[in-house]
């Protein structure tokens, strides 16, 4: 009789083990993949469907634009999209900026102008919830893309060739720089996306109330270098905006429209027929920027810029004239911010569902009454209870952002101030600005360079469908 080695059954163990870990990995990846062939079918017949798309208009208002401006000697602010009252609505930098599209056909532009907004939203989402997708690998990341594929301001953006994301992106990319570190070029995003559309220009407000002077003196400068170099290449053009159609808010289209989820676009609905109150639209500005202030000022102070620039995109969105669905984009900071608190999801999840429905169409005809009131006005109402609830601030959320690299060299030790060990030590290459929130790298507390040290304090880290229209909702309301 003989007997087997203990080595030789240690060996056949841990292989037969091996080969049932392997199998139920192969068996989980098989899941995942089915479900998510399922998932993308869904957003497929969904997006092909349910919503209406809009072929590119605001993307054709660009391009008509260019190409009448090129090749046809004609003015920038002249050019209607045919069989509409239509046209170029942003200042003329943007207008420069789209030049590139004079040399390509129109369908060659659709397809970059898919490319790029598609970079955009990777930059977000790798700014706002890097780890956490890194976490979840290619099936969290593909989950991801199908969920917001059915986002409503996001389908619009794609189906508009709109480049609200790619604003989005450039702001969000000078947050990352302010807390890496790397703040010597930031504010130049802020500048540019200034530049090309006014709303981001609330950012700059922003990185006053944090005391980042530097940066403020960068965007702002960088704002009106590009506004100066615009005015050089078309004056005319340049004149006409800033002293005409600057304050003409008919071009842009009717401020009652239901896609209109501003301030404004409250009041317009609730007078309509009639303009509505300019006073009263003052007054509730003025009331929600000093809401701004105080809820930003709270965030950079506790180093919270995540929550500070979701709470400002939110503001940006409130307080211009005009908030197309589309411009809602602005609202996946906040979204990142909820995702991080666990008894928040539920939440998310059903802001995220109304985001969705496209339930604001539903009052297209007719938005009287308190049911119109109330309905046709849903995306203001969740952008206001997101200004005034949105969780920032809070000293154990673990919000920073992080450094993507930890630093070459530490500092040289004071031989005044006693050495402190840190009780943590993050990894190099570690990155947040997520929804997942922790990290460990000391963040100004108060916006001066000052950090908790520095002051005697804590370290501790802070971690459905729309009714037939008669016309599609750009060619027949509003232009880009």
């Amino acid at each position: 009789m003989t007997t087997t080695p203990p080595d030789i059954e240690r060996a056949d163990a841990a292989r037969v083990d091996n080969e049932k870990v392997n199998n139920d990995s192969v068996g989980i990846d098989r899941r995942r993949l089915l479900l998510l062939l399922v998932l993308a079918t869904a957003v497929t017949v969904f997006t092909a469907t349910v919503p209406l798309l809009r072929d590119w208009f605001d993307l054709r208002v660009y391009y008509g634009t260019i190409d009448t401006w090129v090749h046809h000697d004609g003015r920038i602010y002249d050019y209607q999209v045919p069989g509409t009252t239509y046209g170029f609505t942003y200042p003329p930098f943007a207008a420069v900026g789209m030049l590139p599209m004079a040399l390509v056909s129109l369908d060659t532009a659709i397809a970059l102008c898919l490319l790029l907004n598609l970079a955009a939203l990777a930059a977000v989402l790798y700014i706002l919830a890097g780890p956490l997708l890194r976490r979840y690998g290619w099936y969290g990341t593909a989950v991801a893309a199908c969920v917001l594929a059915l986002l409503e301001p996001l389908r619009d953006t794609f189906s508009f060739g709109q480049v609200n994301l790619l604003l989005l992106a450039l702001v969000l990319a000078d947050a990352w720089l302010l807390s890496t570190g790397r703040g010597r070029w930031a504010g130049v995003g802020i500048g540019l996306a200034a530049a090309v559309k006014l709303t981001p220009a609330l950012f700059i407000g922003l990185l006053l109330i944090a005391r980042r002077w530097r940066a403020a003196g960068l965007a702002t400068a960088v704002a009106a270098a590009a506004t100066a170099a615009a005015a050089w290449v078309a004056p005319d053009a340049s004149r006409f905006y800033w002293t005409e159609a600057l304050w003409d808010t008919n071009r842009i289209g009717r401020l009652a429209y239901v896609s209109n989820q501003s301030l404004q676009g409250v009041l317009a609905r609730l007078a309509e027929p009639a303009e509505p109150s300019r006073a009263a639209w003052a007054s509730l500005v003025l009331v929600v920027l000093c809401v701004w202030a105080w809820r930003t000022h709270r965030a950079v102070t506790a180093g919270d810029w995540v929550g500070a620039f979701a709470v400002t995109g939110l503001t940006a969105c409130l307080v211009s004239p005009i908030t197309w669905v589309h411009h809602l984009v602005w609202l996946l900071p906040s979204f990142a911010v909820l995702l991080r608190h666990r008894r928040l999801l539920w939440l998310a999840g059903c802001l995220y569902a109304v985001l969705c429905s496209s339930v604001v169409w539903l009052w297209f005809d007719d938005a009287s009454g308190p049911g119109g009131f109330l309905g046709s006005n849903i995306y203001v109402w969740i952008t206001l209870g997101l200004l005034l609830g949105l969780p920032v601030g809070q000293s154990s959320a673990g919000r920073r952002f992080l450094s993507r690299r930890a630093r070459a060299t530490a500092p040289a030790p004071n031989p005044v101030v006693p050495t402190i060990t840190p009780a943590t030590v993050q990894r190099e290459g570690e990155a947040s600005f997520s929804a997942s929130g922790t990290g460990s790298e000391p963040a100004p507390a108060d916006g001066r360079g000052l950090s908790a040290e520095g002051r005697g304090g804590s370290s501790e880290p802070t971690g459905s469908t729309r009714p037939a229209a008669r016309k599609p909702q750009s060619s027949s309301e509003r232009a880009s």
